[in-house]
């Protein structure tokens, strides 16, 4: 059977504030109240953070491993309803964001996917990407409280369609690429054919999907010499290129002709209001402020299944430093 890369996925909010930063207020709240009120969801209303913090939001944000994406899993709490929603779809990214408004300062926390934790209805441990399968953004964003014990609401989920309109939109991202990148599998979904040469370059939409998702070359056996934790490392500094890049005042003027895709292709339940927070301190940002870490710990087999296990106590003295405000009482 042959094996399948699933896609990754690496954008933030922060982009898609840009769009509402550059167009107004009060064009969005007017004329797409309620394009803006099915993006998001009933429950958004009734969000409130139990822990004071600063002025900053913390968030989960997932890429969506299919083609169909986004498009297909919106959710919406319905009455009387479970908040959980099986999509049948994995989250391939997941990243802990923290932004601070007044500081313009970005944290970001990285899980690997096949992080082996515990998931509500599921008896035995399995890899944390399957909770957006089983139980959508709101399972997701409860076992990532439960991993690290932290007070986390909201979340953003993206697919790969609005990766690729953000980079076509401003012209491509330059970014040195590690190593040569060649593989072809006309079975993923969709169908994989990357070829990307070692070197300084700036990669489209198609291009950049295609980093984003490679693991190995067709003849090599090996990867990334970290195994995925390579790819989030490559991942991470993908984000920091697009946001960088992102950020330049000639590539601004052109994300509001990707609003559309924000509709079609994000699902979030982060209130408006903070997203247009997030839209006025954008030009604080400062692309030197931006730390990433990755959960520690190691790649590990059990039985035929190949697992990242988390090295707990190093994990929590991450999270405490960098999270200290959100966490939860023992």
């Amino acid at each position: 059977m042959k094996k399948k890369f699933l896609l990754s996925f690496i954008i933030s909010f922060l982009c898609f504030a840009l769009m509402f930063m550059t167009v107004g207020e009060k064009f969005l709240l007017k004329d797409n109240s309620t394009a803006l009120m099915d993006n998001g969801n009933e429950e958004e209303t009734e969000l409130n953070d139990n822990v004071t913090v600063k002025n900053e939001i913390l968030f989960l944000f997932m890429g969506i491993a299919d083609q169909d994406g986004v498009a297909k899993t919106k959710e919406k709490k319905v009455q009387g309803q479970s908040k959980y929603k099986p999509t049948g779809n994995l989250s391939d990214t997941m990243m802990l964001c923290k932004v601070n408004f007044d500081t313009g300062k970005i944290d970001i926390l990285s899980i690997p996917r096949d992080t082996r934790v515990k998931i509500s209805g599921i008896k035995n441990r399995t890899k944390i990407n399957a909770a957006y399968s089983n139980g959508g953004s709101y399972l997701a964003v409860d076992t990532v409280r439960d991993l690290l014990n932290i007070d986390l609401n909201y979340y953003v989920a993206v697919d790969y369609k609005a990766v690729k309109e953000i980079v076509g939109a401003i012209g491509g991202v330059k970014i040195d690429v590690p190593r040569n990148m060649k593989y072809r599998d006309p079975t993923a979904k969709p169908p994989l054919n990357i070829n990307i040469k070692k070197g300084p370059q700036v990669l489209d939409g198609k291009t950049a999907i295609d980093f984003l998702r490679w693991r190995k070359n067709n003849s090599m056996t090996s990867g990334y010499s970290e195994g995925d934790v390579g790819r989030i490392k490559a991942q991470q500094m993908f984000m920091e290129e697009l946001i960088k890049q992102t950020l330049k005042p000639k590539n601004i003027l052109k994300l509001p002709t990707l609003i559309g895709t924000y509709f079609e292709n994000v699902e979030t339940n982060i209130p408006m209001n903070k997203i247009l927070q997030g839209a006025k301190m954008a030009k604080k940002i400062d692309t030197n402020n931006i730390t990433t870490e990755i959960i520690p710990g190691e790649g590990k087999y059990i039985g035929p299944t190949s697992y990242y296990i988390y090295d707990k106590t190093k994990m929590e003295s991450l999270v405490k430093t960098m999270f200290s405000d959100y966490l939860l009482a023992e």
